[in-house]
């Protein structure tokens, strides 16, 4: 295993609502320094859920709402930050609620996926949620999400879908899609 860079200075150079931007010093093992920036969350740093929300044996939940950074609206899995002193297991029934309008019986965390490890810190857990149910909970979305499925039999013609983009979604999906074909529980 390598030897990590040493950290020579370290630096908010930037800051917002939600983001801090940090440069790093550093000196790498054979001597090379070089200044890195990255993106770093804001205040305690409880993570994020992102929810595969199985309404049967073939077919996830999607939500469609307005993403800022693509200035469009996007199909994606239903996700969030986790609450202070929040399990991330509670954390994805909550968000499976707020965003979808459903409820799990049984929740299972799968992996934990990161955006852009080198720009990024933040990382988001996927979990698995199965055995649906109606329930809904207010959250903090501006307006309504739309509610739509995939079937994980279709996963490479989603890629093709002009909103859906989002990497991390498409990870967790297949993530799923193989995990039950291992289990025997999902015949491709």
């Amino acid at each position: 295993m390598r030897e990590k860079p040493q950290v020579l200075a370290r630096e908010i150079v930037a800051s917002s609502r939600l983001f801090r931007v940090e440069e790093l010093q550093l000196r790498f093992a054979n001597g090379v320094e070089r200044t890195y920036e990255r993106l770093v969350g804001k205040g305690a740093g409880y993570g994020a859920v992102m929810v595969v929300a199985l309404l049967d044996a073939e077919h996830a939940v999607l939500v469609e709402e307005y993403c800022a950074g693509t200035d469009d609206y996007q199909l994606s899995l239903p996700k969030g930050l986790i609450e202070p002193g929040e399990d991330v297991l509670v954390a994805a029934g909550r968000e499976l609620k707020e965003e979808a309008g459903y409820g799990a019986e049984r929740l299972e965390l799968i992996a934990e996926l990161s955006l852009s490890p080198g720009y990024m810190s933040q990382k988001i857990q996927v979990v698995l949620a199965r055995d649906l149910y109606e329930e809904s909970l207010p959250g903090d979305e501006p307006e309504p999400l739309g509610v739509d499925k995939v079937s994980l039999r279709e996963l490479s013609a989603l890629v093709q879908h002009p909103q859906f983009t989002e990497g991390r979604a498409l990870a967790a999906l297949y993530l799923v899609r193989d995990l039950l074909t291992q289990r025997g529980e999902f015949k491709p």
